[in-house]
């Protein structure tokens, strides 16, 4: 299987995933935040962990500057964007926070050629943006306050970091290290952030349909999602894997329709064809003529990536 078929498959299941969270996490609205939250990333690092010792693999000592990094990482990415998300939801409706959330592909598009040293790819940005316009058509613009709009943004510019700051670790951790080590580091910046919220109430005996959508994070979303999102990182690069964000109000249409909680508005199927449509052109790669070179590139020849350790 090639790497642009295998990322893209691993970048589709794994926001297909992300967008089941909707309706699995209306299970645990009543279960303290941050307690749920570092329950779910414990429990998803034990897994990684048995995993990785099952593939024979160890866990070598991360450089002082890999550490930085899964130190960013880990609170951007993981425990910042909780905040922001919950903090959104306050004071915007779910809509806004999904439509404002939902850019994040231009972002990508954008930043992550620069981050890497060379020109952002115009057929990208340009599927980046249909993608972005799909997603919004899925799921409507919404409405909110100032401090709404704020916080979704915050939310935004974690969900960034999330695949940014991951992508100088993997070639030598590779997706299970990294999903390891940022979900370890979480857990106890959420329990300090809980002892400040909630107090003793930060965690609690769960009832057994929150124990099922907790267990539920762990395993599909937290192992899963986690591996297959850094693992289709290098494979396709932030900008493309990007583009499969349009996806989630996908995975939260089909998930909504198997739990009953309604069928898709023609808005919801016409946006989801516009997604289709964006990622078709992003992923598409484009033919040059015979004899045609290729255009200059921006910064030094890069070097060779190593592959991952894991794999």
């Amino acid at each position: 299987m090639s790497n642009l078929l295998r990322g893209s498959v691993g970048a589709a299941t794994a926001m297909f995933a992300v967008g089941t969270l909707a309706a699995i996490s209306s299970v645990i609205n009543r279960y303290p935040l941050y307690g749920g939250q570092a329950m779910r990333y414990a429990l998803a690092a034990v897994i990684l962990a048995a995993v990785a010792r099952a593939m024979g693999m160890g866990f070598p000592r991360p450089t002082r500057r890999e550490l930085l990094l899964l130190l960013a990482l880990a609170a951007t990415g993981l425990v910042l964007f909780n905040v922001f998300v919950i903090q959104a939801s306050r004071h915007a409706s779910a809509t806004l926070v999904g439509t404002v959330l939902g850019t994040v592909p231009v972002i990508l598009a954008l930043v992550g050629p620069v981050a890497a040293r060379s020109r952002p790819s115009g057929r990208v940005l340009a599927a980046a943006v249909v993608v972005v316009a799909g997603a919004t058509v899925a799921t409507g613009l919404g409405s909110g306050s100032l401090t709404g709009l704020l916080c979704a943004i915050g939310a935004l510019g974690c969900e960034a970091c999330f695949s940014l700051l991951a992508m100088p670790l993997l070639p030598r951790l590779g997706p299970i290290r990294v999903s390891a080590y940022t979900q370890v580091i979480a857990v106890p910046m959420l329990l300090l952030a809980g002892a400040l919220a909630d107090g003793s109430a930060m965690l609690r005996l769960p009832t057994p349909s929150e124990a099922a959508a907790l267990l539920y994070l762990s395993v599909v979303v937290s192992v899963g999602a986690f591996f297959l999102w850094y693992d289709a990182l290098p494979r396709l690069g932030p900008d493309r894997a990007g583009l499969f964000a349009g996806v989630v109000p996908l995975g939260a249409i089909v998930t909504s329709v198997v739990l009953g909680l309604g069928a898709p508005t023609p808005a919801e199927l016409g946006g989801a064809a516009v997604v289709v449509a964006g990622l078709t052109v992003g992923l598409s790669r484009r033919r040059r003529a015979p004899g045609q070179e290729p255009g200059p590139r921006l910064g030094p020849r890069p070097r060779p990536t190593p592959a991952p350790a894991d794999r």
